[in-house]
């Protein structure tokens, strides 16, 4: 590999990893120190389930595990994001992005040989790992933003609120999850839709990546255009129980939510990242949007009322 000084490094994610464009080789270098497990064994090793599946994600090129990095072919940087963001009719893309997502939900493939020709299995979403995840608002944020003493009393509330809303979900964890499905992880490649950022996917509820391209923290969309896209995947998927699947996806929305800002202040106080603040204010917003919805949310609404008037109306 070419010395990483003389390849063009390209804009990176929330992860610990770092990227760099080989146009010689019409190439990716994926870079990854910490957690290397996951962000390139791992994420080879999903990629290689999707591929399978006719799903277009990243291909192995070469790998040197050793020295921490993975070279994968290149699909461009024009993410849907790019191509929304100016875009007045969103819908036709969403209604491509849910063909996509339909395919991956499809996926009955649960183990795979990684590059290390070893067997990896796809783990289980436990309500375990929700919570915990859900947990990164009491962690990073609500510190933050309360007293002690009230940031103390907030927190018990707060976990024993999740764990309820958590005991309600309907769906079994049998479903391919990608869990961080939204459109700046989609790129549009060759008039396709390619799929990438997959290393955190597991076997779980099936309105969890719906909830995650609906309710995006990163684009702003109408609640009509929200409410479009949930009924055209509804139509593409008949044999679900519309009433217990829209519960499923409005917890889980929230408790995404509620990860997500917990993440991005995370990514500005220990990582110097402090872009992501700005998302905050939607990611809110998107939760006094669907906590109206359901009386099971009634108790959480007057917690945050309480705590943190300024978003829940």
């Amino acid at each position: 590999m070419k010395s990483l000084v003389k390849l063009k490094k390209i804009k990176g994610d929330a992860s610990f990893r770092e990227f760099y464009r080989n146009r010689e080789n019409k190439s990716i270098i994926v870079v990854s120190k910490k957690e290397k497990l996951k962000n390139l064994l791992i994420y080879d090793a999903i990629n290689k389930i999707l591929i399978k599946n006719k799903i277009l994600a990243p291909i192995l090129l070469s790998e040197n595990y050793t020295n921490n990095y993975i070279e994968i072919n290149d699909f461009g940087d024009q993410t849907l994001f790019q191509i929304l963001k100016n875009k007045k009719n969103k819908y036709l893309i969403f209604k491509k992005i849910i063909k996509i997502l339909n395919k991956i939900q499809s996926i009955k493939d649960k183990k795979v040989k990684n590059f290390k020709n070893k067997s990896y299995k796809v783990q289980e979403y436990k309500n375990k790992i929700l919570f915990d995840e859900t947990k990164l608002f009491c962690d990073w944020y609500v510190p933050k933003m309360l007293s002690k003493y009230r940031s103390t009393q907030f927190k018990k509330k707060f976990r024993l609120e999740i764990k309820k809303l958590l005991s309600k979900l309907n769906y079994k964890n049998v479903t391919f999850v990608h869990r961080d499905f939204h459109v700046s992880n989609l790129i549009y490649y060759n008039k396709k839709i390619a799929v990438i950022d997959s290393q955190d996917a597991l076997i779980g509820n099936r309105a969890y990546d719906l909830a995650s391209l609906i309710d995006d923290v990163r684009l702003k969309t109408s609640n009509e255009l929200k409410e479009k896209v949930f009924k055209f995947y509804i139509k593409t998927n008949k044999k679900i129980d519309l009433k217990k699947f829209k519960k499923d996806f409005e917890i889980l929305s929230v408790l995404r939510n509620f990860k997500i800002i917990g993440i991005f202040m995370r990514l500005a106080e220990r990582d110097n990242k402090k872009k992501y603040l700005k998302l905050i204010p939607y990611a809110w917003e998107m939760i006094n949007y669907r906590i109206k919805e359901q009386n099971e949310f009634n108790n959480l609404i007057l917690l945050l009322k309480n705590n943190f008037p300024k978003y829940i109306r």
